[in-house]
């Protein structure tokens, strides 16, 4: 039996959940790391460009869509043409079954150390308490050696929560968490921001690696890659979610306000992370006597390795510290987890009309299962290849189709007319251009870089054949999952829709 359609009971409450998609881990160990590996401030360059040529254009884009259609994304390009409904399923498929699968796992890691900082159990020798005991690396990506029960523990974990919050309807489980997580995580990094800020060394640190700019370092087309590849993850583009929570808002909505406000507050957020990021880890390297560029790592380790040991290293109420940072990984995390669970169970409900509790509950088993694959030995390495392939092929494939679908095949024109009938600010002629010409040009260029890079050397050094397994392979099946999903028919009724004439004029 066919349900009624869930509502964000206010704009608030979507704006939140949105917001709390975008910002992740993402943003809080990666951003720091990258403005000082491309130039501190010199790096806001190809990160503000990304923004206004990619994120806001394609935000508004997938808000767009989804608002319009009343659909998650195969229903919403269904709609538009059945032929392109794969692209609507590759991009929930790839979400859920690529990336939550290994990011429920990262969470439950930061469950983990947020355990560990009530007694700071890591240790003086952060690096191997979490490489040789909490992890217990293998040495190849195919030496699974076993699963890590502290770690498939928090896992199961973080699926738990995920699936109390996604069982109910949008407006009583992910609206009202977000409402209550989001507030929380700004006030705890506003916290963090301004204890770590008073630490010694912080200021220099903040100042010399972050706020002052190196001009040279993004002549490189790598820092342009990195910024367009992070602008895509950082504000979930791609995945499916914007266009399966703007389906949720109302007839009259102001669609390029939302936009802009959950472009602009995530990288914001980002802002304001790395500044935690560089003045806790100056302080650390000053305590060390040790440069800068010696102690800041990068991804997972600047998180479970370096942060640690600064925490180990402050003067007082180091634990204290410690739960407030980790807590702030868990609740970015988990909001943006239940978001990447939603999108593929709304594409699911909206295909066969399935029961929305009985769909949560199976999606978020056979996600957990899924996941046990990286609580393994192997797993931070299975982790470093998926997330590599997912992010710089995935989903900026998934952004170039989309360009080229709305662009090309439903015509811009039209999307830009809904929006402008449905608020108060209004999107013109050069929004057409970006999503027709200039966005997806630009990712084309950077797809081919990328690919280019990774022909000549291999991605941090695997072999070939882990990269095609675990990183082609993954992104191959996605795919043809997607495309097989495509041959069950759908309900006529779920198709109709009602066009104004000049709409019609201009579909293909």
């Amino acid at each position: 039996m066919s349900e009624k359609r869930s509502a964000w009971k206010s704009n608030l409450g979507f704006l939140l959940a949105a917001v709390g998609s975008a910002i992740g881990l993402g943003n809080i160990w990666r951003f720091g790391y990258m403005a000082h590996e491309y130039g501190g401030s010199a790096f806001l360059i190809p990160y503000f460009t990304a923004l206004l040529v990619a994120g806001i254009p394609i935000m508004l884009l997938e808000y767009a869509l989804g608002h319009r259609e009343k659909g998650s994304p195969p229903l919403s390009f269904a709609k538009i043409s059945e032929g392109w409904e794969w692209i609507g399923w590759f991009m929930p498929i790839v979400a859920m079954f690529g990336i939550m699968l290994y990011y429920s796992v990262v969470i439950g890691w930061c469950i983990n150390y947020f355990f560990y900082s009530f007694d700071l159990k890591w240790g003086a020798d952060t690096e191997s308490f979490f490489f040789n005991t909490f992890l217990e690396i293998s040495d190849s990506p195919t030496s699974f050696g076993g699963i890590r029960i502290p770690i498939v523990t928090s896992t199961l974990f973080v699926w738990f929560i995920c699936w109390v919050i996604c069982y109910r309807d949008v407006s009583h489980g992910i609206e009202k968490a977000c409402i209550i997580f989001m507030p929380l995580l700004f006030i705890l990094t506003l916290f963090l921001v301004l204890w770590s800020l008073n630490l010694d060394g912080a200021g220099i640190a903040v100042w010399e690696h972050y706020l002052k700019p190196d001009w040279q370092k993004i002549a490189s087309w790598k820092v342009w890659t990195a910024a367009f590849s992070q602008m895509f993850f950082t504000l979930s583009l791609g995945f499916g979610i914007m266009i399966t929570y703007a389906s949720y808002l109302p007839e009259k909505t102001n669609i390029t306000k939302n936009a802009f406000m959950t472009s602009i507050i995530n990288c914001v957020y980002s802002l304001i992370a790395g500044t935690i990021v560089f003045a806790t880890i100056g302080f650390m390297a000053k305590a060390q006597g040790a440069e800068f560029a010696e102690v800041i790592k990068s991804g997972p380790q600047l998180a479970f390795v370096v942060y640690p040991k600064a925490i180990s290293l402050l003067p007082a109420f180091n634990e204290l510290f410690g739960i407030m940072f980790f807590l702030v990984l868990v609740i970015a995390g988990i909001s943006s987890g239940i978001s990447l669970i939603e999108a593929f169970v709304c594409a699911i409900t909206d295909k066969f009309s399935f029961n929305r509790k009985k769909t949560v509950t199976v999606v978020c088993i056979i996600g957990f299962l899924g996941s046990t694959i990286f609580t393994t030995r192997s797993g931070l390495l299975l982790l470093d290849i998926v997330d590599h392939f997912i992010t710089n092929y995935g989903l900026v494939a998934g952004g170039i189709l989309e360009c080229i679908i709305i662009g090309w095949v439903l015509k811009s024109e039209v999307l830009r007319k809904h929006v402008n009938e449905t608020g108060t600010i209004k999107v013109n002629f050069i929004w057409d251009i970006l999503i027709r010409y200039i966005t997806p040009g630009v990712l084309l260029i950077i797809l081919f870089i990328t690919l280019k890079t990774d022909l000549a050397n291999n991605y941090e050094g695997y072999h070939t054949d882990h990269l095609l397994i675990f990183g082609v392979n993954w992104l191959l099946i996605s795919l043809i999952v997607a495309v097989v999903l495509t041959f069950y028919p759908w309900k006529p009724e779920k198709l109709k829709r009602e066009h104004l004439p000049e709409e019609d004029e201009l579909l293909v």
